[in-house]
């Protein structure tokens, strides 16, 4: 048997990742496939209910004893970049990995742990990732579904308190002004975990928070979605019937800073369009190209930054608390003057 572990604390987005990683590799491999912490799923800062607005087959339960001594370990490799885009990636490096291929030679009676985020690992099981997937009907709304209103996922919380992963206010603009070049009409609602970000960085939208399963059905069911670069709404997008465009940013975590590189190079959907810090549109296959031509022009560079002195990254610390601070000071200005600039 193959299968994963749903961890403590850990939110739905990557849970349901490393879920439906798991599955279809499993099942690629002839392998049966089972789940281990099940009563964690869905259990985070945000829910304690579980996975209440889904009937999902965890598969076989494996308790703590077993996957002490039946089961191994394969955790999925990683590729970290030493930067000076913050102090995290100065210190801990930029986790900039794509599929491991090595995760095919498994054997049985094996527990997958990492981030699982490639479409290499379920693109091919998309019609039954929505099955098993499937909200059960008291849940699902299309209360939201109309052809010219664009939802927008902000998500707040920790990531505010971090320059390369909050989004600034031009991603959100341009990405809007992208939408409106599709109809001229199109309105706008913003589904969040962090209404007072969310107000802070866009007053000019209306912000809601539903419970897990309003947030997760009204970007399952909408019909055009700005994304940020949080897992959470991924698989309400890629599962979505409604769907007609769907913008992300370009760098996926590294939006604001990176030079070319993406953290990491697994968020790069079919599908998806990616947008630049210029507003810009790029679809999956040119992000891969691009993406290919920074990998080899880094190669011939060398591929580290580093390493640093505990003095500059005390430094870079310190302008990532300026930037955070910064914009939270600019939300309050346009919040009390009702202006909305850049």
């Amino acid at each position: 048997m193959v299968g994963t572990e749903f961890l403590q604390g850990q939110g739905l987005g990557n849970q349901l990742f490393c879920y439906v990683s798991a599955r279809c590799i499993a099942e690629d491999l002839g392998y049966t496939f089972g789940t281990a912490g099940q009563e964690q799923l869905a259990v985070n800062i945000h829910s304690k209910k579980g996975m209440y607005f889904m009937d999902m087959d965890l598969g076989i339960p494996i308790s703590e004893k077993e996957k002490e001594q039946v089961y191994q370990a394969y955790r999925e490799k990683e590729k970290r970049l030493y930067l000076k885009s913050c102090a995290h990636d100065m210190t801990h490096g930029c986790y900039v990995a794509g599929a491991d291929e090595d995760i095919y030679k498994i054997k049985d009676h094996t527990l997958l742990y990492g981030n699982l985020q490639a479409e290499r690992y379920f693109v091919r099981h998309k019609e039954e990732i929505g099955k098993w997937l499937e909200v059960k009907e008291p849940y699902d709304s299309y209360q939201y579904t109309k052809d010219n209103l664009c939802i927008i996922n902000m998500r707040g919380g920790e990531y505010t308190d971090i320059r390369p992963l909050f989004l600034r206010r031009k991603y959100w603009l341009d990405a809007m002004e992208n939408m409106r070049r599709i109809r001229t009409d199109m309105e706008f609602m913003t589904v969040t975990d962090d209404v007072a970000a969310a107000n802070r960085v866009l007053p000019e939208v209306k912000a809601y928070h539903f419970d897990l399963a309003g947030d997760y059905v009204t970007i399952k069911n909408a019909e055009y979605l700005i994304l940020s670069n949080s897992t959470f709404a991924f698989f309400p997008a890629f599962t979505s019937k409604t769907a007609k465009k769907i913008i992300a940013p370009k760098y996926w975590a590294r939006h604001n800073v990176s030079d070319g590189y993406w953290a990491s190079e697994q968020n790069i959907y079919e599908g998806f369009w990616y947008q630049d810090r210029q507003g810009k549109l790029f679809d999956a296959r040119t992000c891969r190209e691009e993406l290919e031509q920074y990998k080899r022009s880094r190669k011939a560079a060398g591929e580290n930054t580093g390493p640093f002195t505990e003095k500059e990254v005390r430094q870079q610390e310190k302008k990532d608390q300026f930037f955070y601070y910064a914009g939270k000071a600019a939300g309050k200005i346009r919040r009390s003057l009702g202006k909305h600039g850049n």
